[in-house]
């Protein structure tokens, strides 16, 4: 006998609709899954066996062939446990119910329970747009439905009580709905009225957050490089609705949501450590998962001791910074995960740290200095739109009583810069000043005749790149925002200027 049960199966951000196709035939006893099915796939045969006795079923003694449609596509994980269960148990005349507007998804125990799996999200999105009107998902992942509107989704904690909802006799109950829009970002964020001095910083980060610039802080040890960095996320404007589904995937995939914090709300801040591999940082393994950058979408990856990173790490960036996605490829397939991330790179000028310092005396020769900046590339250089010199605070900063300026004033004047550029880049796809692209810089960045004789100046004395030309230009851009000036003046370029100085100060030490 044939039946057919609907699943869902992931290829890196994609679900796609997988037919479980089963047919029992009279011969030899045997079980067979097809349609390019991985390790963990075959093995449901003896999950689904286990199950099956332990749920006082029976399995038939019969020749078996499971068929994962369509066959072209690889099969990945133990998400088709549930899904092929229900086709052997439909197969075999044990449950005569009609399940075409439904959907399975899990991993079965050999008890019979339905634990956890990754990618339950982007599934449940493929479903609704695929018609079905009913899924049924690990009752561990069924927060995740919740999110997905106009969709029926139960979770289901075992065999038993699935069967018994399907056969009417103790009915469960779909999980609410949960309303985006009603979700508030998390607020125990770090505030940067507990910093003393450090105003240039904070005006570059300022700029940085206003504009989503990449950031690169150059300083002793000490000075509060970390301590600024850690506070970013305080001041960038609250995610969309879009954006908060677009992460979510992204933690469902990696496998990181829970029922605490179902939906991520708050722009991630990623922190990854310097020994972190390159596939650390865009993603891999086997099955490719994202990595931290992929984690990091809509929010801040930050690189402490950035010259201790491995340079594969670094020059790996490359590429995702420009494209703001990130492409594994393997043999059988290639997955794209969306990348689109603030960096914020902290660094020492030389090994010791005082190079540069006013106080302090350093110790490396000028070849031990340089041979540390050359670690760090041009074209990385280039991608980092704010180059800022953060010192040590004096005394008297550090001593005063009186609070700075706080987190929520100056996301205040970041999230009026925002609304501008809302406006501004409406019916395009471009979100933010650092994202605007080549072709339309001319239009988004009208410069004033003095503002022009600046640009040109400094460009020709500071030696710039073309791309460190257009970075310039569009931190210009946002410095204009917060100034409410539509047009760009010499003053908004000439401060944009002095966060490329670091160029011709620490990366040609004498």
């Amino acid at each position: 006998m044939f039946t057919k049960i609907n699943s869902m199966g992931l290829a890196g951000m994609e679900a796609f609709e997988v037919a479980v196709e089963t047919d029992l035939s009279m011969g030899m006893p045997s079980f067979d899954v097809v349609g390019l099915p991985d390790a963990g796939v075959k093995e449901s045969r003896d999950r689904v066996r286990s199950a099956m006795s332990n749920c006082q079923y029976e399995f038939p003694c019969n020749k078996i062939v499971i068929n994962l449609a369509p066959a072209h596509i690889k099969k990945v994980g133990p998400i088709y446990d549930l899904p092929i269960f229900m086709g052997i148990l439909t197969a075999s005349g044990q449950l005569n119910i009609p399940l075409d507007k439904k959907a399975f998804i899990g991993e079965l125990s050999l008890k019979g329970e339905v634990r956890a799996v990754a990618g339950v999200l982007p599934m449940l999105l493929c479903a609704k747009e695929a018609g079905y009107e009913e899924v049924y998902v690990p009752a561990a992942n069924a927060y995740e439905g919740g999110i997905v509107k106009d969709l029926k989704v139960y979770g289901v904690e075992n065999i038993p009580q699935l069967i018994a909802h399907l056969q009417g006799v103790s009915l469960m109950e779909p999980v609410p709905e949960t309303d985006l829009s009603a979700i508030a970002a998390s607020s125990a964020h770090l505030d940067f009225a507990d910093v003393m001095g450090q105003a240039e910083a904070k005006r570059a980060l300022e700029i940085a957050a206003a504009g989503g610039h990449n950031v690169l802080l150059v300083g002793p040890p000490g000075s509060g490089k970390s301590m600024l960095a850690k506070r970013i996320p305080s001041i960038l404007p609250p995610m969309t609705q879009e954006e908060m589904l677009q992460t979510t995937k992204l933690y469902s995939i990696a496998g990181m949501l829970s029922a605490e914090k179902p939906v991520i709300s708050a722009r991630p801040f990623r922190h990854p450590h310097h020994t972190v591999s390159p596939a650390g940082l865009t993603g891999g393994g086997s099955i490719p998962r994202p990595g931290e950058i992929s984690l990091a979408h809509n929010g801040v990856l930050f690189l402490d001791e950035f010259p201790e990173f491995s340079r594969n790490s670094l020059e790996i960036l490359r590429q995702p910074i420009e494209d703001h996605q990130v492409t594994i490829s393997r043999v059988a397939a290639s997955y794209s995960y969306p990348c689109s991330f603030m960096l914020v790179c902290a660094m020492n000028p030389c090994p010791c740290g005082f190079y540069g310092h006013s106080t302090r005396h350093c110790s490396c020769t000028p070849q031990a200095v340089n041979k540390y900046l050359s670690r760090i590339s041009g074209p990385i250089l280039d991608r980092l739109d704010l180059h800022v010199e953060v010192m040590p605070s004096e005394f008297d900063q550090l001593s005063q009583n009186k609070k700075a300026e706080s987190s929520a004033s100056i996301k205040q004047r970041v999230d009026r810069a925002r609304e501008v550029q809302n406006k501004r880049f409406a019916g395009t796809n471009i979100t933010c000043n650092a994202n605007i692209t080549t072709d339309r810089l001319a239009e988004f960045c009208p410069l004033s005749t003095k503002a022009k004789l600046v640009f040109k100046a400094s460009f020709e004395k500071l030696g710039l790149s073309a791309r460190a030309y257009d970075r310039l230009l569009k931190v210009a851009r946002t410095i204009a925002d917060l100034d409410g000036s539509e047009v760009i003046e010499a003053g908004h370029i000439s401060e944009a200027v002095q966060y490329r100085s670091m160029d011709r100060k620490y990366w040609h030490a004498e």
